[in-house]
């Protein structure tokens, strides 16, 4: 495995390719009847799908294997690939960002899809997730959760959310006269008008 990923990727269209072999064995040595041929396929493939992590590549493969009757063509491996986020359980962008939209507090504990959701809704900000309007704030979930999807796609695991737990004790509560003494510096700073106590 190289620091770059070429390896990785180079295993992945061998591998991509072994299972079109098996799936598709009298078209697939129809389509490449020639070692030459089968090695320049794989090295003009491994160019058209070097922007694709290599495990999305093969999750392409595996669900165009389940679906098609006949050898993918690369067109078919490129839509596959750029469909990808749901090969990984990722939803698409339009519904993750209506779940970060509608998941209620505390959003920890919201039963999520995925958990790039949750964290491109953090990133993104729930505040302005429930205030800004959609046209504004959409760009940004979707710049947010785009990028989680490709380290999801590239192999990372996410942090799953979790609920922080309340402390053992709870703070000592202010005497009374500690809450009014409070009470009129908090007046003071807003500028409204002494009350007695």
């Amino acid at each position: 495995m190289g620091a770059t990923g070429g390896p990785d990727r180079v295993d992945a269209i061998n591998q991509m390719f072994a299972e079109f072999e098996l799936a598709y064995h009298n078209q697939y040595y129809k389509a490449y009847p020639t070692a030459d041929q089968l090695t320049l396929a794989k090295k003009y493939w491994l160019g058209v799908l070097q922007d694709y992590a290599p495990a999305q590549i093969v999750a392409a493969a595996r669900k165009l294997v389940r679906s098609s009757e006949f050898l993918p063509s690369i067109s078919s491996v490129v839509k596959a690939c750029e469909s990808g986020i749901g090969l990984f359980g990722l939803p698409p962008v339009r519904e993750a960002y209506i779940e970060a939209c509608r998941a209620t507090s505390p959003k920890a504990a919201w039963n999520w899809s995925h958990d790039a959701v949750y964290h491109a809704g953090k990133a993104t900000d729930w505040f302005l997730l429930a205030s800004e309007p959609e046209e504004r704030i959409f760009p940004v979930f979707e710049h947010y959760y785009r990028e989680l999807c490709r380290r999801v796609m590239l192999g990372e695991e996410l942090e799953s959310p979790c609920v922080a737990a309340l402390p053992e004790r709870s703070a000592t509560p202010l005497s009374a006269e500690e809450n009014r003494a409070r009470m009129r510096e908090l007046r003071a700073t807003l500028g409204l008008p002494k009350t007695s106590d």
